[in-house]
């Protein structure tokens, strides 16, 4: 592929191609797009407020709910399965599609497995497939599809009947399956067989409405020859007329109050499932397209743009219905409905609008991506400058992991000054400031994918053996030295591509495949890492549940927990998360706190007097707790949405590599890139730049301090821990040697 054509080649003048002057009729309509959204999601948000206002009951909204699911949608499918004319159908496209859904099932699934704790695995396995594959076909999908399509391709119409019925014949049983395995395993006595667990599975299936009425309606196809008696056309046009508003109603009233059900312990989960909802699945069903679709260019690329579009579609209200009948993962799964929903509005936007663009000037488009990513780096700069500030001020920077967090805060420094300073030079014909500018670019942004992947591999084995098993210096080395080589090879090898503005193409074909290398090796290391610190959790969690355990490794197991991969908050200042909990109920509200003798004995040249009954060692714990705090949880945030970020690159990497034109959608999936790369300062900031005790706490005590006085402040001071000094006493004096006697045993 020749990549000095690469700019333009993103909008070919093909046949068919929505940008051709010449043939006008098979443009993408966007007149009605914009329409066509504002109707779905004004609905939506008509049944919203009628649900928060309380003009309708959450009693009447699942009545309304079966309605939807019962009589409208199979009537629906019923109508236009007798209809189909599967004459007009191109079957590798179908082919193509349920290809992906599966693939995409597969990979949630396994991965789910692998990741979850075994008492709950298989629930979560059929559930999180059926979430990531399940789309919002017939409310939310067929009004976009009908305003893009109806008047070019009007057959694309009939596409989403026969992909997502079969989709619910052949992989949501497979879910239900995991499901009812689930409800077996949980039941002490296991009565039930094997035999049973499959009749309930295809029972479940046969019992629902959807599939009996596709079935039903696929053999009237033929029975009927395409045409529906006169005399029950009109109830049956009836019915499926009354789905559309009903069910985008009905969304809305679903989605009331599901916000606040999420925890900090789905927020992990929901980025996993987001990703492979609003990312895998549009990219790899475009790709099943272009590998299996052979209809001629005419077709094919409006075809490879359909299903990426239909891969957009969020996931359907009835996922949450199989939620709820199984009564697992409920805040997952309908906190995940409605925030896939909100996500997916954009995504399908700006997707139709790229496909129904006329013209546009290259030239101005790698303007506009240089423009963006040059004003990204310039807030993320100033972001990341407070970062590293609160990283030195705070000493953390001598610690693991905060080490390496460090070097991955200043490899995102260079990178954001490298954009500023490409912006000025890459105009230029001065030659060598242009490959200093550049190496300094692409190095600290190969040193950016580089670096999770070590902070994810040091979190694993610091959980593991509590200290690194490898030199800290060496993996500094290797986290700035294989970019630099990296660099190197390609400034030796590489070809500069004359008058280019965009960064990731300077220097042509090998800069890609340097770049796919490098994102392939850090999405491994990523992945990987946090694979199996996620199945250390789990374990560690039930080795401390199985057996007696000391107080000290309670303790150290407590705080691991506070840290694990689906915790993804820092609780470990707080003193009720920091300390053992003990069981006898307290006479009076009091910090929740249990100092061992083993803690005692760390804090011993704090305190040399422990046995004073009067002296409370709550803050001292609480800073001992502090010091020694690895922030992992934050540290396992921050690696996973960078992994996600390297995982777009590398999809937008080997999409550039595999097609030599790359299409419209490309456009999306770089501007994408551009922020993941030069917006990583954000995250940095939100996860380690507002330290609670180096910065909040502080700012908040002089604020303090201003606004009541000095005099007030310390007089509420001297109230409090007179307070805490006389609950400590009283803990001391009546409960200590129980909670002792209670916790402390010996175990091999």
């Amino acid at each position: 592929m020749d990549l000095n054509t690469t700019a333009a080649s993103i909008f070919p003048h093909g046949d068919g191609d929505p940008m051709d002057p010449s043939a006008p009729s098979s443009r993408v309509s966007i007149d009605k797009l914009l329409p066509a959204l504002l109707k779905c999601f004004g609905i939506i948000l008509c049944g919203y407020v009628a649900g928060r206002a309380h003009i309708i009951t959450s009693s009447q909204a699942k009545g309304l709910g079966n309605f939807v699911s019962k009589f409208a949608l199979p009537a629906l499918l019923f109508k236009n399965m007798v209809l189909l004319d599967f004459g007009n159908v191109i079957w590798p496209f179908i082919w193509s599609v349920l290809v992906a859904k599966a693939s995409v099932f597969a990979i949630v699934c396994f991965l789910t497995l692998l990741v979850s704790n075994p008492e709950s695995r298989y629930s979560k396995a059929g559930l999180y497939s059926i979430f990531a594959t399940q789309s919002n076909d017939f409310a939310l999908g067929y009004p976009i599809v009908k305003a893009l399509y109806e008047s070019t391709y009007p057959e694309y119409l009939q596409y989403i009947y026969l992909v997502a019925p079969v989709s619910l014949m052949l992989l949501n049983p497979i879910g239900f399956a995991f499901c009812e395995v689930q409800k077996w395993k949980d039941q002490r006595e296991h009565q039930q067989g094997k035999v049973f667990i499959v009749g309930q599975v295809v029972l479940h299936v046969l019992q629902n409405p959807i599939v009996f009425m596709v079935v039903i309606g696929i053999v009237a196809h033929f029975i009927l020859r395409q045409k529906i008696p006169s005399f029950m056309e009109d109830f049956v046009d009836g019915l499926a007329n009354s789905f559309g508003g009903t069910a985008l109603f009905y969304l809305g009233l679903s989605m009331v109050g599901q916000l606040k059900k999420l925890t900090r312990s789905t927020v992990v989960t929901l980025i996993l499932l987001l990703t492979a909802k609003l990312l895998l699945m549009p990219l790899i069903c475009k790709d099943m397209v272009d590998l299996l679709d052979s209809t001629g260019p005419s077709n094919h690329s409006s075809l490879s743009n359909y299903a990426f579009l239909y891969g957009v579609f969020p996931t359907a209200p009835s996922v949450a219905i199989y939620a709820t009948y199984y009564n697992a993962q409920l805040e997952v799964i309908i906190s995940g409905m409605v925030i896939c929903t909100l996500l997916s509005a954009p995504i399908m936007f700006t997707s139709a609008w790229l496909l129904t663009l006329r013209r546009m000037d290259p030239r101005l488009l790698m303007s506009t991506l240089q423009d963006v990513s040059f004003d990204i780096s310039l807030v993320c700069f100033v972001a990341l400058l407070w970062t590293i500030a609160v990283m030195f001020c705070s000493k953390k920077f001598k610690r693991l992991p905060h080490m390496f967090t460090t070097n991955l805060f200043l490899a995102q420094f260079l990178t954001c000054s490298g954009m500023i300073l490409w912006k000025f030079v890459v105009r230029g014909d001065n030659f060598i400031v242009q490959i200093l500018s550049f190496t300094l670019l692409c190095t600290s942004l190969y040193c950016t994918y580089i670096w999770p992947g070590f902070i994810a591999l040091s979190l694993v084995l610091l959980r593991r053996f509590d200290h690194l098993t490898v030199s800290s210096g060496m993996i500094v080395i290797a986290g700035w030295g294989i970019p630099a080589v990296t660099t190197a090879v390609l400034l030796i090898c590489g070809e500069k591509l004359p008058d280019t503005l965009d960064s990731s193409l300077f220097y042509s074909k090998p800069q890609i495949i340097c770049s796919t290398i490098v994102l392939t090796l850090s999405v491994l290391l990523s992945g990987s890492s946090l694979v199996i610190l996620s199945r250390g959790s789990w374990a560690q969690k039930d080795r401390s549940q199985g057996g007696n355990a000391s107080v000290e490794d309670l303790a150290t197991e407590t705080e691991q927990d506070n840290n694990s991969l689906f915790e993804p908050e820092d609780n470990s200042a707080d003193p009720s998360t920091a300390c053992l909990m003990c069981e006898c109920p307290p006479p009076q509200p009091m910090p929740d706190m249990l100092v061992s003798t083993n803690m005692n004995h760390a804090l011993a040249g704090q305190n040399e007097n422990s046995n004073d009954s009067r002296v409370c060692l709550v803050f001292r714990v609480e800073e001992h707790f502090r010091d020694q705090d690895g922030q992992a949880a934050r540290h396992v945030l921050l690696c996973l949405l960078l992994a996600v970020g390297s995982l777009a690159n590398l999809s937008s990497c080997v999409w550039l590599l595999l097609y030599q034109d790359p299409g419209r959608l490309y456009v999306e999936l770089q501007f994408f890139c551009a922020v993941a790369n030069y917006g990583q300062g954000f995250l940095s900031l939100a996860l380690f730049g507002l330290d609670k005790h180096s910065i909040l706490l502080p700012f908040w005590k002089r604020l303090r301090r201003m606004w009541c006085g000095k005099r007030q402040e310390e007089q509420a001071q001297s109230n409090g821990t007179e307070e805490i000094e006389v609950t400590c006493a009283d803990f001391v004096k009546r409960h200590q040697e129980q909670c002792f006697h209670d916790i402390v045993r010996k175990r091999r």
